[in-house]
C-alpha cells in the first residue's frame, strides 16, 4: 500500500511540475505583451512586423489593413498641379488672403489658424456675418494624404475643396467671378501668378491650385511619437508605451485610426447623428443619398489631435477624456422612436458594429490620452509681412 501511495505521490509530483512549466511558459508569454521594458523595446523601432499584433475587428479588411508609423518623406502632388515653391508661395498669401470673401475680412485661416494646429479651436466655425456653420472645422495639417475632404467626403482632392468656401453663403460669401477680379485687383499678385503659372492672369482653377498647393505642404513632422518609433527608446514614459500598446489593441482605436495617416479614410457611424435633435447630421448621406450612409461621417486623422479640440463633426466634446469616455461605453445613442409610415423612418441611423464596449480602466484611459498627445507637433507661425498690395 505505500509502494502504490509514494508511485501516486510521485505521479502527481511530475504532473505538477509539467503544469507549472507549462503554466510558467504561458505566463512568460503573455508577460512579454503587458511587461512595458519588452514593449519600449518593440516598439521603439519603426518595423511593424515585429509589433505584438493589432487587434482587429473581423469587418477590417486585413489584406488591405496598413498599421500606424511615420509619413511618407514624399507628399504626394497631383499630375495636373505639380508641385513648385513658386506656387506654394503664392497659395500661402491667397490661404491668408479676406479678399477672396464679401467683407474683405474672411480667409481659409480664419476657420485654419496656423497657432491652433490649423484649426479655429471652436465647436463650430464663425463664418459671413457671424453666422454658425454646421460642423467643427477639421485641420489642414497633414490633408495631402487625405483620399476626400469633408466630414461627409464631397471634395475629391484639395483642389476641390478650395472651390467650395469662397461661394458658400455661410463662408466667405462671394461669387467666384468677383473673387477672381477682386485677386486681379491687387498688383503684388501679378509677378506672384506669372511666377507660379507663367503669366500673371488670375483664374478660379489657379487660385485653386495654388491653395491646395499651399495645403498639401502642411505635413506634420517628427512629432514625439514619430522620434520613438524611430530609435529614441528613453522618449515615450512608461504610461505613453502602455497607452500606445492600448491603441492598437484593447481599445480598438487601431481599426479606424490606422496608416500613418492615422485614418483609414473611410466612413463611419459613430453614434453622433443626433437624430431629431436641433443638431441633427445624417452626414455622408446628404452626399450619396444612400441609406446605409445615415450618419457616416469620415475618420478624422488623430495627428495633432492634443490641439484640434473640440472635437467630433459638432463640437460638442471640450476634452479628450470626454471622447475616450464615449467610445469606451460603447458610443450609445439614445434609442428613436419609430413614427410607422412616415419617410422618416428609413433614416433612422445605425451605429458602426465595430463600436462595443471597451472596459477601459481610468488609469488605462488616461494612458490612452498620454500616447494620443505624442502625435501632435510644435505650434506653428506664418509670416505675412508682405502680404501683396
Amino acid at each position: 500500500m505505500k509502494i502504490v501511495n509514494n508511485l501516486l505521490r510521485c505521479k502527481v509530483g511530475v504532473f505538477s511540475s509539467l503544469l507549472c512549466v507549462v503554466s510558467c511558459k504561458e505566463t512568460k508569454e503573455e508577460d512579454k505583451y503587458t511587461d512595458i521594458s519588452h514593449l519600449r523595446a518593440i516598439y521603439s523601432q519603426p518595423d511593424v512586423t515585429k509589433w505584438p499584433s493589432p487587434f482587429l475587428d473581423s469587418l477590417v479588411d486585413k489584406n488591405k489593413f496598413q498599421d500606424i508609423g511615420t509619413l511618407p518623406k514624399q507628399v504626394p502632388y497631383p499630375k495636373s498641379n505639380p508641385y513648385s515653391k513658386e506656387k506654394k508661395e503664392l497659395g500661402k498669401f491667397l490661404f491668408f488672403d479676406g479678399r477672396l470673401s464679401k467683407t474683405g475680412q474672411i480667409a481659409c485661416a480664419s476657420c485654419h489658424h496656423p497657432e491652433l494646429a490649423w484649426t479655429d479651436n471652436i465647436s463650430r466655425s464663425l463664418g459671413h456675418n457671424r453666422q454658425l456653420n454646421k460642423r467643427n472645422s477639421m485641420t489642414i495639417k497633414n490633408t495631402a494624404f487625405a483620399k476626400t475632404l469633408f466630414w461627409d467626403g464631397r471634395a475629391k482632392s484639395l483642389e476641390h475643396q478650395a472651390s467650395f468656401p469662397i461661394p458658400d453663403a455661410k463662408e466667405m460669401n462671394t461669387h467666384i467671378d468677383v473673387a477672381v477680379k477682386n485677386i486681379s485687383n491687387v498688383k503684388g499678385y501679378e509677378h506672384l501668378f506669372e511666377k507660379a503659372f507663367g503669366d500673371s492672369k488670375v483664374t478660379k482653377e489657379r487660385i485653386f491650385k495654388a491653395i491646395a498647393t499651399y495645403e498639401r505642404s502642411q505635413v506634420s513632422r517628427n512629432s514625439k511619437f514619430d522620434r520613438f518609433i524611430n530609435g529614441k527608446k528613453e522618449l515615450f514614459t512608461d504610461k505613453e508605451i502602455e497607452g500606445m500598446h492600448l491603441f492598437r489593441t484593447k481599445a480598438r482605436c487601431i481599426n479606424c485610426h490606422n496608416t500613418p495617416y492615422f485614418s483609414d479614410n473611410k466612413f463611419h457611424n459613430d453614434g453622433q447623428t443626433l437624430f431629431g435633435a436641433k443638431d441633427e447630421d445624417l452626414g455622408r448621406y446628404k452626399i450619396t443619398k444612400k441609406i446605409e450612409d445615415v450618419g457616416k461621417f469620415k475618420t478624422p486623422t488623430l495627428r495633432e489631435i492634443g490641439n484640434t479640440g473640440p472635437w467630433m463633426h459638432h463640437g460638442h466634446f471640450p476634452s479628450l477624456l470626454d471622447v475616450i469616455e464615449f467610445y469606451n461605453l460603447g458610443n450609445p445613442a439614445p434609442i428613436q422612436k419609430k413614427h410607422l409610415g412616415t419617410s422618416r423612418d428609413s433614416l433612422i441611423p445605425k451605429t458602426s458594429p465595430m463600436l462595443k464596449k471597451l472596459n477601459l480602466s481610468k488609469d488605462e484611459i488616461a494612458a490612452l490620452i498620454a500616447f494620443l498627445e505624442t502625435l501632435s507637433t510644435r505650434k506653428q507661425t506664418v509670416n505675412l509681412s508682405k502680404m501683396p498690395k
